[in-house]
């Protein structure tokens, strides 16, 4: 089976692998670093304003020296662990947290230019050259009666920042991995749970493509896919059962086919090569032609099966009056119960009894339901015909005290050629099709038939039919 599936949903999880790594190393870094940087600014930035509108102003208002302020921002810096200034408008460095006093050395920062951060408060670089390497510098000015009188920067190496960064993106590449692994669960959990099943699944189609409808496998899952592999299980195994059916279907029609045909010839190639004598033809043709007569039943009942089974097949239904049927069908297997001595007890309900369905199709079930009753049942046994109303239905029972019918063969008694052993043994020129004929005929009618049979007990036959509207319009 090709893996293109698999292969897709494995393609996904390393694209998703390789962008979610770019995405951390290529936009994470800068946006923690900018994140940082200015969280560090604003902290500063607050310091540098208090410090301005402290002591810096104090020092430019003579409220207090130069050594008073220079030890107060000493302490102040080791705590900040950043590097704080005073810086006159003009560039000249009055105070230096990392230099002692100097009031004779003039020390100058050359370009200085508070207005250089645009309208921010902080930036990143040498400060006019005077570090050797990138530092965040705040600069908050130092106002006295409105007017500016020097500047107060705190800076701060970028280093320290980066050791913030890097420790944050430590944390956001293990996560990384993390969410890579979890993926990666979630794509064996898939496997073992969607793509291993549905293999499977696909496996038993490609059986089922090549003929093999006994193929059989299990999915244990109670989800939509377990449910698809057990309607695919279904539907092959009642396929499987319809193949089978086929061909039991074809043995019994060949062997009741050739059994017939088998003696036809023999007993013509018996009188065309003198083994049965001229005197003795007449005898021997009436048997053909009864074996003729039974190719013929045979035939015109599987006609008759393959009509039945057409779908939208019309029925010539009418009103007619059951009771009457019953008793024309059951006069006509006179002859046939004077031979064993049968009695046919009919107990109908009421003189009339109209139903609506096909007269000519009822007929011939009733005909085939008392003539199987009459070729099992024994010598000088009787034979009820019973008609009942249950909730505006007409109720047809046939019942005998024959031989009955095992226990294991009643489900199958409907199959086409199907026959019990018993009922070989008694009768071995059925065609085993009367009954299927019989539940054929009464589900085009939209009824039902069942049976209740003990062995060496008897049967009783049981279908229902619908009344006439003028029976339901009396009831």
């Amino acid at each position: 089976m090709r893996k293109t599936l698999y292969l897709k949903f494995i393609l996904a999880y390393v694209i998703f692998g390789i962008f979610s790594f770019i995405m951390v190393t290529t936009f994470v870094p800068s946006m923690t670093m900018e994140h940082l940087t200015r969280e560090k600014a604003d902290n500063l930035y607050s310091e540098a304003t208090l410090i301005a509108n402290t002591y810096a102003n104090g020092l430019y208002t003579s409220e207090t020296d130069l050594e008073t302020v220079k030890v107060q921002l000493d302490s102040l810096a080791v705590y900040l662990e950043s590097v704080i200034r005073i810086i006159n408008p003009s560039g000249r460095l009055v105070l230096d947290t990392e230099s002692p006093i100097n009031v004779e050395e003039v020390v100058m920062i050359e370009e200085f230019d508070p207005t250089v951060t645009s309208g921010s408060y902080y930036m990143v670089g040498d400060f006019f050259g005077s570090f050797e390497g990138d530092v965040l510098s705040v600069i908050a000015p130092i106002t006295t009666n409105y007017k500016v009188k020097g500047y107060v920067t705190i800076h701060c190496e970028m280093t320290e920042i980066e050791v913030s960064c890097n420790s944050l993106l430590n944390i956001s590449y293990i996560t990384l991995v993390i969410l890579l692994l979890l993926s990666l669960i979630i794509l064996i959990f898939f496997t073992e749970i969607v793509y291993v099943p549905l293999r499977k699944i696909t496996y038993a189609t490609e059986q089922y493509a090549e003929g093999n409808m006994h193929y059989e496998f299990q999915v244990e899952s109670d989800d939509e896919i377990g449910y698809l592999a057990a309607c695919l299980n279904y539907m092959a195994s009642q396929i499987a059962g319809a193949e089978d059916d086929q061909k039991k279907f074809v043995a019994n029609v060949s062997h009741d086919f050739r059994s017939p045909l088998t003696s036809i010839r023999g007993y013509l190639e018996a009188m065309i090569d003198g083994t049965i004598p001229p005197e003795m033809h007449e005898k021997y043709l009436n048997i053909v032609l009864n074996e003729t007569d039974r190719l013929t039943k045979l035939t015109n009942s599987l006609l008759m099966l393959n009509n039945l089974n057409t779908k939208g097949m019309l029925l010539d239904r009418t009103d007619f009056d059951i009771n009457k049927v019953i008793r024309n069908t059951a006069a006509s297997f006179e002859g046939t119960c004077r031979k064993k001595t049968i009695a046919i007890e009919l107990i109908l309900t009421g003189q009339e009894m109209l139903v609506n369905a096909d007269v000519g199709r009822i007929q011939q079930v009733l005909y085939n339901l008392i003539d199987n009753a009459i070729k099992f049942s024994h010598h000088d046994s009787v034979i009820k015909i019973e008609t009942s109303l249950k909730k505006n239905k007409l109720f047809v029972s046939v019942k005998d005290t024959g031989i009955g019918i095992p226990k294991d063969d009643l489900k199958m008694i409907w199959d086409r050629f199907y026959k019990s052993d018993l009922s070989r043994g008694k009768d071995k020129k059925g065609t085993g099709l009367g009954l299927s004929i019989v539940k054929e005929i009464i589900n085009c009618h939209g009824e039902h038939i069942n049976v209740i049979s003990t062995e060496g007990v008897g049967s009783e036959f049981i279908f229902s039919m619908a009344l006439s509207a003028q029976n339901e319009e009396e009831d």
